[in-house]
Protein backbone atom coordinates (compact mmCIF):
# COMPACT_ATOMS: atom_id res chain seq x y z
CA UNK A 1 0.00 0.00 0.00
CA UNK A 2 1.20 3.52 -0.81
CA UNK A 3 3.29 5.02 2.02
CA UNK A 4 1.83 8.49 1.59
CA UNK A 5 -1.67 7.02 1.83
CA UNK A 6 -0.80 5.31 5.12
CA UNK A 7 0.77 8.51 6.40
CA UNK A 8 -2.36 10.45 5.50
CA UNK A 9 -4.58 7.96 7.32
CA UNK A 10 -2.31 7.95 10.38
CA UNK A 11 -2.37 11.74 10.50
CA UNK A 12 -6.16 11.63 10.28
CA UNK A 13 -6.28 9.39 13.34
CA UNK A 14 -3.90 11.59 15.33
CA UNK A 15 -5.83 14.80 14.71
CA UNK A 16 -9.21 13.22 15.42
CA UNK A 17 -10.81 14.08 18.78
CA UNK A 18 -10.34 10.53 20.04
CA UNK A 19 -6.75 10.33 18.79
CA UNK A 20 -5.91 13.67 20.36
CA UNK A 21 -7.55 12.64 23.64
CA UNK A 22 -5.58 9.38 23.81
CA UNK A 23 -2.33 11.17 22.95
CA UNK A 24 -2.84 13.75 25.72
CA UNK A 25 -3.77 11.05 28.23
CA UNK A 26 -0.66 9.05 27.37
CA UNK A 27 1.46 12.20 27.64
CA UNK A 28 -0.08 12.96 31.02
CA UNK A 29 0.64 9.47 32.32
CA UNK A 30 4.23 9.41 31.06
CA UNK A 31 5.05 12.82 32.56
CA UNK A 32 3.14 12.33 35.81
CA UNK A 33 6.29 12.08 37.96
CA UNK A 34 8.72 14.31 36.08
CA UNK A 35 6.29 17.14 35.26
CA UNK A 36 3.16 16.79 37.43
CA UNK A 37 1.83 20.25 36.60
CA UNK A 38 2.05 19.67 32.84
CA UNK A 39 0.66 16.18 33.32
CA UNK A 40 -2.42 17.54 35.10
CA UNK A 41 -3.00 20.06 32.34
CA UNK A 42 -2.67 17.43 29.59
CA UNK A 43 -5.17 15.16 31.31
CA UNK A 44 -7.51 18.12 31.85
CA UNK A 45 -7.34 19.15 28.20
CA UNK A 46 -7.96 15.57 27.09
CA UNK A 47 -11.10 15.42 29.25
CA UNK A 48 -12.43 18.71 27.87
CA UNK A 49 -11.62 17.64 24.28
CA UNK A 50 -13.51 14.38 24.64
CA UNK A 51 -16.42 16.06 26.42
CA UNK A 52 -16.87 18.71 23.75
CA UNK A 53 -16.47 16.18 20.92
CA UNK A 54 -19.30 14.05 22.33
CA UNK A 55 -21.78 16.92 22.70
CA UNK A 56 -24.44 16.68 19.93
CA UNK A 57 -24.95 20.48 19.58
CA UNK A 58 -21.23 20.97 18.94
CA UNK A 59 -20.92 17.94 16.65
CA UNK A 60 -23.92 19.00 14.55
CA UNK A 61 -22.69 22.58 14.32
CA UNK A 62 -19.34 21.36 12.97
CA UNK A 63 -20.69 18.81 10.49
CA UNK A 64 -23.86 20.46 9.20
CA UNK A 65 -22.12 23.13 7.04
CA UNK A 66 -20.23 20.35 5.26
CA UNK A 67 -23.19 18.02 4.71
CA UNK A 68 -25.51 20.87 3.76
CA UNK A 69 -23.56 21.93 0.67
CA UNK A 70 -25.47 19.47 -1.55
CA UNK A 71 -29.13 18.49 -1.25
CA UNK A 72 -30.37 14.95 -1.63
CA UNK A 73 -31.07 14.13 -5.29
CA UNK A 74 -34.73 13.39 -5.99
CA UNK A 75 -34.97 14.13 -9.73
CA UNK A 76 -32.72 12.27 -12.15
CA UNK A 77 -31.18 14.52 -14.85
CA UNK A 78 -32.59 13.46 -18.21
CA UNK A 79 -29.16 13.23 -19.82
CA UNK A 80 -27.57 11.18 -17.01
CA UNK A 81 -25.64 8.07 -18.08
CA UNK A 82 -23.85 6.69 -15.03
CA UNK A 83 -24.29 6.39 -11.28
CA UNK A 84 -20.79 6.31 -9.78
CA UNK A 85 -20.63 4.89 -6.25
CA UNK A 86 -17.42 5.85 -4.47
CA UNK A 87 -15.67 3.27 -2.33
CA UNK A 88 -15.66 2.98 1.43
CA UNK A 89 -15.17 -0.18 3.52
CA UNK A 90 -16.36 -3.71 4.11
CA UNK A 91 -15.24 -6.91 5.82
CA UNK A 92 -15.51 -10.08 3.75
CA UNK A 93 -17.39 -12.89 5.48
CA UNK A 94 -18.93 -15.33 3.05
CA UNK A 95 -21.31 -16.68 5.70
CA UNK A 96 -23.24 -13.42 5.28
CA UNK A 97 -24.97 -11.72 2.33
CA UNK A 98 -22.83 -9.07 0.66
CA UNK A 99 -25.09 -6.36 2.08
CA UNK A 100 -24.22 -7.49 5.62
CA UNK A 101 -20.51 -7.40 4.81
CA UNK A 102 -20.63 -3.69 4.01
CA UNK A 103 -19.88 -1.13 6.68
CA UNK A 104 -22.31 1.75 7.19
CA UNK A 105 -20.72 4.11 4.66
CA UNK A 106 -20.70 1.59 1.80
CA UNK A 107 -24.16 0.32 2.71
CA UNK A 108 -25.68 3.81 2.68
CA UNK A 109 -24.04 4.63 -0.65
CA UNK A 110 -25.23 1.54 -2.51
CA UNK A 111 -28.76 1.88 -1.13
CA UNK A 112 -28.88 5.45 -2.43
CA UNK A 113 -27.44 4.36 -5.78
CA UNK A 114 -30.03 1.61 -6.18
CA UNK A 115 -32.81 4.04 -5.21
CA UNK A 116 -31.71 6.31 -8.03
CA UNK A 117 -31.25 3.40 -10.45
CA UNK A 118 -34.84 2.31 -9.90
CA UNK A 119 -35.98 5.77 -10.99
CA UNK A 120 -34.19 5.19 -14.31
CA UNK A 121 -33.07 1.60 -15.06
CA UNK A 122 -31.34 2.81 -18.21
CA UNK A 123 -28.49 4.12 -16.06
CA UNK A 124 -25.29 2.14 -15.55
CA UNK A 125 -23.79 1.72 -12.09
CA UNK A 126 -20.04 2.06 -11.64
CA UNK A 127 -18.73 0.94 -8.25
CA UNK A 128 -15.27 1.90 -7.07
CA UNK A 129 -12.73 1.10 -4.38
CA UNK A 130 -9.62 -1.01 -3.77
CA UNK A 131 -9.28 -4.15 -1.66
CA UNK A 132 -6.68 -2.82 0.81
CA UNK A 133 -6.12 -5.70 3.27
CA UNK A 134 -9.32 -7.53 2.29
CA UNK A 135 -9.46 -10.38 -0.20
CA UNK A 136 -12.09 -8.59 -2.31
CA UNK A 137 -12.11 -5.03 -3.58
CA UNK A 138 -14.75 -2.73 -2.21
CA UNK A 139 -15.94 -2.17 -5.77
CA UNK A 140 -16.63 -5.90 -6.20
CA UNK A 141 -18.30 -6.28 -2.81
CA UNK A 142 -20.58 -3.29 -3.45
CA UNK A 143 -21.38 -4.76 -6.88
CA UNK A 144 -22.43 -8.02 -5.18
CA UNK A 145 -24.65 -6.03 -2.81
CA UNK A 146 -26.24 -4.17 -5.73
CA UNK A 147 -27.05 -7.49 -7.42
CA UNK A 148 -28.67 -8.66 -4.17
CA UNK A 149 -30.81 -5.52 -4.33
CA UNK A 150 -32.01 -6.42 -7.81
CA UNK A 151 -29.67 -4.57 -10.17
CA UNK A 152 -28.74 -6.78 -13.17
CA UNK A 153 -25.07 -7.75 -13.19
CA UNK A 154 -24.57 -6.50 -16.76
CA UNK A 155 -25.63 -3.00 -15.61
CA UNK A 156 -22.72 -2.72 -13.14
CA UNK A 157 -19.13 -1.78 -13.95
CA UNK A 158 -16.28 -1.77 -11.42
CA UNK A 159 -13.11 0.22 -10.83
CA UNK A 160 -11.07 -1.96 -8.45
CA UNK A 161 -7.79 -0.08 -8.03
CA UNK A 162 -8.18 3.45 -6.57
CA UNK A 163 -7.14 3.82 -2.94
CA UNK A 164 -8.59 7.28 -2.35
CA UNK A 165 -11.02 9.80 -3.82
CA UNK A 166 -8.40 11.60 -5.89
CA UNK A 167 -7.43 8.36 -7.62
CA UNK A 168 -11.08 7.47 -8.12
CA UNK A 169 -11.62 10.69 -10.03
CA UNK A 170 -8.45 10.19 -12.08
CA UNK A 171 -9.28 6.60 -13.05
CA UNK A 172 -13.01 7.01 -13.61
CA UNK A 173 -12.87 10.26 -15.61
CA UNK A 174 -11.56 8.62 -18.84
CA UNK A 175 -14.26 5.93 -18.61
CA UNK A 176 -17.10 8.46 -18.46
CA UNK A 177 -15.69 11.08 -20.81
CA UNK A 178 -18.46 13.04 -22.51
CA UNK A 179 -21.12 11.48 -20.26
CA UNK A 180 -23.23 12.84 -17.42
CA UNK A 181 -22.40 11.23 -14.08
CA UNK A 182 -24.44 11.06 -10.88
CA UNK A 183 -21.94 10.84 -8.03
CA UNK A 184 -22.93 8.95 -4.89
CA UNK A 185 -20.93 9.25 -1.69
CA UNK A 186 -21.48 10.22 1.94
CA UNK A 187 -22.86 13.74 2.43
CA UNK A 188 -19.84 14.83 4.47
CA UNK A 189 -17.48 13.53 1.78
CA UNK A 190 -19.37 15.02 -1.16
CA UNK A 191 -17.74 18.50 -1.29
CA UNK A 192 -14.23 17.03 -1.66
CA UNK A 193 -15.40 14.35 -4.07
CA UNK A 194 -17.17 16.84 -6.31
CA UNK A 195 -14.07 19.03 -6.45
CA UNK A 196 -11.90 16.10 -7.54
CA UNK A 197 -14.30 15.04 -10.31
CA UNK A 198 -14.82 18.60 -11.53
CA UNK A 199 -11.03 19.04 -11.68
CA UNK A 200 -10.94 16.01 -14.00
CA UNK A 201 -13.52 17.63 -16.30
CA UNK A 202 -16.38 15.26 -15.45
CA UNK A 203 -19.95 16.46 -15.97
CA UNK A 204 -21.18 15.49 -12.52
CA UNK A 205 -24.29 15.82 -10.36
CA UNK A 206 -24.11 15.20 -6.60
CA UNK A 207 -26.29 12.57 -4.94
CA UNK A 208 -25.25 12.61 -1.28
CA UNK A 209 -26.07 9.70 1.03
CA UNK A 210 -25.57 8.92 4.73
CA UNK A 211 -26.54 12.28 6.20
CA UNK A 212 -25.44 12.15 9.84
CA UNK A 213 -27.01 15.48 10.83
CA UNK A 214 -30.79 15.44 10.61
CA UNK A 215 -33.43 18.02 11.53
CA UNK A 216 -30.73 20.57 12.32
CA UNK A 217 -33.17 23.46 12.77
CA UNK A 218 -35.88 21.42 14.50
CA UNK A 219 -36.83 21.35 18.16
CA UNK A 220 -34.58 19.30 20.45
CA UNK A 221 -35.39 17.52 23.71
CA UNK A 222 -33.19 17.71 26.81
CA UNK A 223 -31.38 14.48 25.90
CA UNK A 224 -29.92 16.18 22.85
CA UNK A 225 -27.64 18.22 25.11
CA UNK A 226 -26.04 15.22 26.81
CA UNK A 227 -22.80 13.58 25.61
CA UNK A 228 -23.21 10.54 23.38
CA UNK A 229 -20.95 8.30 21.23
CA UNK A 230 -22.78 9.16 17.99
CA UNK A 231 -21.73 12.79 18.41
CA UNK A 232 -18.08 11.73 18.54
CA UNK A 233 -18.49 10.11 15.12
CA UNK A 234 -19.88 13.36 13.70
CA UNK A 235 -17.13 15.51 15.24
CA UNK A 236 -14.46 13.13 13.96
CA UNK A 237 -15.96 13.18 10.49
CA UNK A 238 -16.09 16.99 10.45
CA UNK A 239 -12.44 17.29 11.53
CA UNK A 240 -11.33 14.67 9.00
CA UNK A 241 -13.14 16.36 6.13
CA UNK A 242 -11.84 19.82 7.01
CA UNK A 243 -8.27 18.53 6.97
CA UNK A 244 -9.02 16.75 3.70
CA UNK A 245 -10.32 19.98 2.18
CA UNK A 246 -7.21 21.80 3.39
CA UNK A 247 -4.97 19.20 1.76
CA UNK A 248 -7.01 19.41 -1.44
CA UNK A 249 -6.68 23.21 -1.49
CA UNK A 250 -2.92 23.09 -0.85
CA UNK A 251 -2.35 20.60 -3.66
CA UNK A 252 -4.54 22.40 -6.23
Amino acid sequence: MDFLFLLKKLFGVLVSPLGLTLFLLLLGILLFKSKPSFSFKAIGVSFVTLLLATMPPIADRLLFPIENQYDALNTIPQDANYIVVLGCTHVSDETMPALSQLKDCSLARIIEAVRLYRKNPNLTLLTSGAAFSDETSNAQKVKQAAIELGVPEHKILTENNPIDTEEEAQLIAPRVEGKHVILVTSASHMPRAMNYFIQQGVNVTAAPAQFLVKNFYGDKDWGYYLPRPSALEKTSRAVYERFGQLRQWLSS
